[in-house]
């Protein structure tokens, strides 16, 4: 049996990312931030969050992606996790996008190990490659 599911999608770099329209609480603008000694590299900081503190992570530094170099802020992906809430860097907002599972793949093997082990699987969409995150496997961070 086949279900379709909405997916947020962004960009970073010259691809596009998306997660279960579900998990995303919000997106917002670039936000203040405030760096946190001794976390992960992958911890760009602390936003507030309506008063809420909310961790805010480099997702390109995550995908081992170059650091972003058009001067342009990230902006904020919130998403819910058991923890709380917690805010992806991406580019760009793209749309959201209903997908049928029966057009959901395996990530092919030209993508590199590292990144694929933070896919769950990938879609053709308008004649581009979808890669939808395992966010279980993008919040496991690495000590500092």
């Amino acid at each position: 049996m086949n279900t379709a599911r909405q997916y947020s999608t962004f960009r970073l770099a010259e691809n596009w990312y998306a997660v279960d329209v579900l998990q995303v609480q919000e997106i917002i603008r670039p936000q203040e931030m405030t760096r946190v000694p001794l976390a992960s590299p992958v911890v760009s900081g602390l936003i507030n969050l309506r008063g809420q503190l909310v961790t805010a992570l480099d997702l390109r530094r995550r995908l081992d992606l170059a650091p972003r170099t058009d001067g342009r802020e990230p902006m904020n992906v919130v998403i819910r996790t058991a923890e709380g809430p917690v805010s992806l860097l991406v580019d760009e907002i793209g749309d959201v996008f209903e997908i049928d599972s029966k057009d959901l793949e395996v990530p092919p093997e030209t993508v590199e190990p590292g990144l694929r082990a933070l896919l769950t699987s990938v879609a053709r969409l308008d004649g581009r490659l979808l890669l939808l995150l395992d966010l279980e496997a993008v919040m496991e961070l690495s000590p500092a």
